[in-house]
């Protein structure tokens, strides 16, 4: 697990420099429940990238060519593209994620939101990736991740970006989700 704050500043680095590149972006993982839980620790962070006209990752690298920060690892044989800041010690790793494969195909306003000055994917579509992870993985952290969002904040939540089949499985494995899943489905008439 590492310190939240440590995190925060290394998305908050790795943003501004994204955004100093025109390069739509959103952060995700256990670091969004952390900061809106407001909890000290946490153990996964993501930045989605929109790649435009070029691939997300080269876009990414070439972003980061010559910043003395962060460094870049590209492990073709997985597809995975690890950007790393070494401003702190020890240094922190954030894995670059296509728009698309992860997350909305598209970030913009209607997908991602600010949270400490730092883009996010929304609520909404936070639950979708995660969901979608836990189907694949059916890891207990994002299990947690999901259970939290949607017991916290299930007002909030377009059920239009919720896999409702996925979502309807979901709570039957993890019943402390279930009056909430119920809640936002009445909100929407369903």
């Amino acid at each position: 697990m590492s310190e939240t704050p440590r995190l925060l500043e290394a998305a908050n680095a790795l943003s501004q420099l994204l955004r100093s590149h025109s390069i739509p972006h959103a952060f995700h993982g256990s670091i969004l429940t952390a900061v809106v839980s407001d909890s000290p620790r946490c153990d996964e962070i993501y930045c989605i990238v929109d790649g435009g006209s070029t691939h997300p990752f080269r876009r990414v690298r070439q972003a980061i060519v010559g910043n003395d920060q962060f460094t870049v690892t590209h492990s073709p044989w997985s597809n995975r593209l690890h950007a790393t800041y070494r401003r702190l010690i020890p240094a922190i790793e954030i894995e670059i994620l296509p728009a698309g494969e992860h997350g909305p195909r598209r970030l913009d306003a209607s997908t991602t939101m600010s949270l400490k000055g730092i883009p996010f994917l929304t609520l909404s579509e936070f639950i979708r990736d995660k969901l979608k992870a836990w189907a694949i993985r059916g890891s207990e952290r994002d299990a947690r991740d999901i259970t939290y969002t949607l017991c916290r904040y299930w007002n909030r939540l377009d059920i239009n970006r919720v896999p409702e089949h996925d979502m309807n499985h979901f709570v039957t494995c993890h019943r402390p989700a279930a009056l909430s899943w119920a809640a936002l489905k009445r909100k929407y008439g369903m």
